[in-house]
């Protein structure tokens, strides 16, 4: 995956955020980071901005808050944006989980780019091009998921579409990342497990993609060393440190894999789903895990089974296991046993049946996502609803 047919080291590009700190109690360090880079900052939070106070206190330069309840939609990006504009912010700051950062990342774009979110916007939107770099972004994460503050792209959701749509571009990346183990502690168990299993999935997809480097298999590997140990450690405990620090890093180098070698059929799947139904992000990924990964493997045993991703699956069983002779099945099995122990519903749980007369039209959405630019193999339209029977 990473050499070329002549055994040299294939051409690749890698993208990142300008910096990033890492570690126990950076994020003490935000107000001095922010004062120098701009004049004044909006700085999206979640559903309850008190619990960024401590953060926010005695900051050097006026911010003012904007929160995001929920995972954002293109309404939201609007009104984040004029709140900005309004009182003059040359600097976003988001603190929170996936969806916080995703909304500060599309209104740090905004800002710079003028027009509105479809105008940008993937699938539900008219897929403009970003041209300008955003304002200062700082991405300031409070869970251990989706690796965004690292990555460059933002995902909004429409209700009138009942969709969801990314804005993508290396412009978009955050130009400082601080990721602090500590914010993490206050998630539930359950917040906990789906965020994880969303960093763990968002390792195993770039190191089996075709589009894989020696760069993003170093992080993908290091993430799926971290998930396998701090993932059940930190579900048990909330408040072990070290299990929460195995979480922060997984993700972040899940975010750092997924944004320079794409991601595969569960966030193909989980798409699709987030703009349908009512389900956490992380959720439907834990739902699919094990189905996509069962169903792929044998479809590149039948199909191709000279492929590297074989090679890649049973890498990333080892890894999780921890045993150097693990097989891909070894690696279902610790799959599962975590799923079983962290309590995870199935997608049955939220109203998705493969029965239903929806299932066509969500594996055809499935098999058209963008995600799925980073698959091992084309699975098939049987193989796809095959996956969404065994998830429900």
């Amino acid at each position: 995956m990473a050499d070329s047919a002549d055994g040299l080291t294939a051409a690749f590009d890698f993208a990142t955020a300008a910096r990033i700190h890492f570690g126990v109690g950076r994020a003490g360090q935000l107000r001095e980071i922010v004062g120098g880079l701009g004049r004044r900052a909006l700085v999206c939070t979640g559903s309850t901005p008190s619990r960024s106070a401590d953060l926010l206190d005695g900051w050097t330069v006026p911010l003012t808050q904007f929160p995001c309840p929920s995972e954002p939609t293109v309404e939201q990006a609007r009104q984040a944006t004029a709140a900005a504009r309004e009182v003059g912010a040359d600097v976003v700051v988001a603190i929170g989980g996936g969806s916080v950062l995703d909304l500060g990342k599309a209104t740090a774009m905004l800002l710079a780019n003028g027009g509105d979110p479809l105008d940008y916007l993937e699938v539900i939107g008219r897929g403009q091009p970003i041209e300008c770099p955003s304002v200062p972004f700082v991405a300031v994460p409070t869970t251990a998921g989706t690796g965004a503050e690292v990555t460059a792209n933002a995902v909004l959701s429409s209700p009138e579409h009942g969709l969801k749509g990314s804005l993508r571009s290396t412009l978009m990346i955050p130009r400082l990342a601080v990721v602090d183990p500590l914010l993490a502690v206050a998630c539930t168990p359950a917040v906990t497990a789906a965020s994880g299993l969303d960093a763990l999935t968002q390792c195993l997809e770039p190191l089996v993609s075709p589009r894989a480097t020696p760069l993003t298999d170093s992080l993908a590997r290091e993430g799926l060393r971290r998930a396998a140990r701090g993932l059940r450690a930190a579900h048990a405990d909330g408040s072990n440190i070290s299990a929460r620090g195995d979480l922060a890093l997984c993700a972040l180098c899940s975010g750092m894999a997924l944004a320079n070698a794409k991601l595969g059929a569960v966030h193909g799947f989980a798409a699709v789903l987030g703009g349908a139904i009512a389900i956490p992000h992380g959720t439907a990924c834990a739902a699919l895990l094990v189905p996509v990964v069962t169903t792929t493997v044998q479809a590149l045993r039948s199909r191709a089974p000279d492929s590297p991703a074989l090679a890649r699956y049973e890498e990333a069983a080892a890894l999780l296991t921890g045993r150097p002779d693990a097989t891909v099945e070894d690696g279902l099995d610790w799959m599962r046993e975590t799923l079983r122990r962290l309590d995870m519903p199935s997608l049955g749980g939220f109203g998705i049946a493969d029965a239903d007369a929806d299932a066509d039209e969500i594996v055809a959405q499935a098999a058209r996502a963008s995600s799925m630019q980073g698959h091992p193999i084309s699975l098939r339209e049987e193989e796809l609803h095959a996956i969404l029977r065994a998830a429900t």
